[in-house]
């Protein structure tokens, strides 16, 4: 038996491994890793999924595109970013963030809540 699906949308590969490592040990199971939108798109368009971390600045895109289709397929989701979320637009602003860098027990954590549906913050 498997654990939750989890989506893992990053660009840096070590950091993209690391949390498809991380989810393994907590019993998820990871999807992907995506490093560009258009795979991104292609994986949640065709995965069931639970939820999803998604790095915010993908060289210069955005997940944006990622969070909005996972949005409408009420999957929820958390961004990842080491940068100020002023630019999030409003639409997304009450997104829960994992600031980077996280660890295995914030992810863990916010996975736990996105899980229940509460607003993790």
């Amino acid at each position: 038996m498997t654990g939750p699906r989890v989506f893992v949308l990053e660009d840096e590969m070590l950091i993209a491994m690391l949390v498809q490592d991380w989810l393994i040990e907590l019993g998820y199971e990871p999807v992907g890793p995506a490093g560009k939108v258009h795979e991104a798109l292609d994986l949640v368009r065709n995965q069931e999924l639970d939820a999803a971390v998604l790095d915010v600045m993908l060289g210069h895109d955005t997940c944006y595109p990622v969070a909005d289709l996972l949005r409408a397929r009420n999957v929820p989701f958390a961004f990842t970013t080491g940068r100020d979320d002023e630019a999030i637009p409003v639409h997304l602003k009450s997104t829960p963030i994992l600031r980077k860098p996280y660890n295995l027990h914030a992810l863990e954590t916010m996975l736990t809540k996105l899980l229940a549906g509460q607003t993790p913050r």
